[in-house]
């Protein structure tokens, strides 16, 4: 489903994406609008689900999870209730920071992070080797974080500088 966005709504969106520590003022200011304005754009942004969360990007390495991985995994059967059941145990695994459901050569697409290798090898063998509904994945083990983020492009959108 697209909602439709004017331009306010797209610069108000872009700007969040690069600081949403950006207060409804400085907002107002970029876009022409009130504070009050600004405030019930971003309500009703949040409320029909364009804005999903206001989230903080946290350095893994700083909280000591130096290692990354990437990992596709292959389900035995895909039934509606073992993708379910999977898609939940990934939404309740923190070591799991995001989850893909996909077509092609796997099912799901994980990106996991650990303190070590030692660690990493633990949670596989919790996670991947204990459920029967896992016919096996593929570890990838990123090496350098090249960019982080949740940003999107979006259409309509003025460059604010």
């Amino acid at each position: 489903m697209t909602v439709e966005l004017d331009r306010i709504d797209a610069r108000l969106l872009a700007e969040l994406q690069r600081n949403n520590r950006v207060s409804s003022e400085e907002l107002g200011e970029l876009v022409g609008l009130s504070s009050t304005g600004i405030q019930r754009r971003l309500k009703r942004l949040r409320s029909s689900g364009i804005i999903e969360a206001d989230i903080a990007v946290v350095s893994p390495k700083a909280v000591g999870r130096d290692v990354m991985m990437l990992v596709m995994v292959s389900l035995e059967r895909e039934r509606a209730d073992i993708i379910d059941t999977f898609k939940h145990s990934i939404r309740t695994t923190p070591e799991i920071m995001s989850g893909y459901y996909v077509t092609g050569d796997a099912d799901f697409v994980l990106v996991v992070t650990t303190r070590n290798m030692e660690e990493y090898e633990q949670f596989t063998r919790q996670f991947f080797y204990n459920n029967p509904n896992i016919k096996g994945f593929k570890t990838m083990v990123v090496m350098d974080r090249v960019k982080a983020g949740f940003s999107i492009p979006i259409p309509g959108a003025v460059e604010v500088k």
